[in-house]
């Protein structure tokens, strides 16, 4: 098997760069770090929606960095059977909380826009929803190879 296709097991090392799903960490990692950044600057005037927004970027920002870093070491060990489950439930965890998190987004900038903000703010706020969605995707795309690579394993 190439080295750019999906296995049972987790590379370690710079193979992590290479092989798919696991190349996603990257854009991951970019777009979440866009979405903390987009909502910490943006005004603020829905706290709870906000917060679990914050709240999911900063989770998933800091567990995809420590599950890279994991990789890039080697410390799952050739990815045994528990390594393997446990980057399958981060990932199912991590697009379930970016879905709800860009919904409630949306819902947020949907309705800020009747009210009477800066056009800078808005474009914020919608710029936060995209790179919201796009990190679902990612985080979709991630989980369902590694779901496919927990049922293989």
């Amino acid at each position: 098997m190439s080295s750019s296709t999906s296995t049972s097991t987790l590379p370690s090392g710079l193979a992590v760069l290479t092989t798919f799903p696991d190349v996603l960490f990257i854009p991951e990692i970019i777009f979440g770090g866009l979405v903390w950044i987009l909502v910490a600057s943006s005004k603020v005037l829905a706290p709870m929606l906000q917060g679990w927004v914050m709240f999911v970027s900063v989770f998933c920002f800091v567990m995809s960095i420590s599950l890279l870093c994991l990789y890039f070491c080697g410390a799952h060990g050739g990815g045994g059977s528990c390594w393997v489950t446990l980057d399958a439930i981060c990932h199912s965890t991590a697009a379930l909380f970016y879905l709800s998190a860009a919904v409630l987004e949306a819902y947020t900038t949907y309705s800020l826009g009747f009210a009477i903000l800066l056009a800078q703010e808005y474009r914020e706020n919608i710029a936060a929803v995209v790179f919201a969605f796009v990190a679902t995707l990612l985080y979709v795309i991630h989980k369902v190879f590694s779901l496919l690579r927990w049922k293989s394993s």
